[in-house]
């Protein structure tokens, strides 16, 4: 879980240098949202309504880096849309978090509050693996991501699969989510690495 922890927090830190150094943002708009969702929902479970653990402290500090992303979203993700549906940049990116925030406490209502937080961290991370690789895809450059993210994002993903799937039980629910993230974030990975190379030959043609 330390180990966990650590990776997450150098994507988070990755992404907001990064964002900031570019003028850009590195997370895509439906796995930022949930990401933040969650984190502001299991901070306030943690230390407001339960016992002040150390995953809710972790869970704040997540928040908190979240919410710079967030910021480098609103501040330079609105170019990244065509001129025809610029204009509605602002209330479209609202609604998405809102909807984010719908689809977390709906895991948050309907199961205990462990469950609840397992699964939708599961659902959201093999969804945002697919995300991140067709970011990745659709952008012309990678400014904004990095080999240290994706290879961050990648064991702080792997080593939960690890511990919840087969260590403290056999889960398959948790091993197939974290299969998909897996294989995503290894496909990333690979990708994003043969873009920055390919991009920086093209700058000495």
């Amino acid at each position: 879980m330390l180990l966990s922890g650590i990776c997450w927090s150098v994507v988070y830190i990755e992404l907001i240098h990064s964002g900031l150094k570019y003028k850009t943002y590195g997370m895509p708009l439906f796995a930022l949202g949930l990401n933040f969702a969650w984190e502001v929902i299991y901070s306030i479970d943690e230390l407001i309504l339960g016992a002040a653990s150390l995953q809710g402290w972790v869970n704040l500090v997540w928040a908190t880096l979240d919410a710079i992303i967030v910021y480098t979203y609103f501040k330079y993700g609105q170019k990244y849309y065509t001129d025809e549906v610029q204009k509605y940049f602002i209330p479209f990116s609202i609604l998405v978090f809102i909807t984010c925030f719908a689809m977390q406490f709906a895991f948050y209502f309907q199961f205990d509050t462990v469950t609840a937080s397992q699964y939708s961290a599961f659902a959201q991370n093999a969804a945002m693996s697919i995300m991140f690789l067709v970011m990745l895809f659709q952008r012309k450059d990678t400014e904004g991501q990095t080999i240290l993210m994706a290879v961050a994002k990648w064991i702080g993903t792997f080593v939960p699969t690890i511990l919840g799937g087969f260590l403290e039980s056999i889960n398959i629910y948790i091993i197939i989510m974290g299969g998909i993230c897996f294989v995503f974030d290894a496909l990333y990975t690979i990708f994003l690495k043969k873009k920055k190379i390919k991009n920086r030959s093209s700058e000495y043609i």
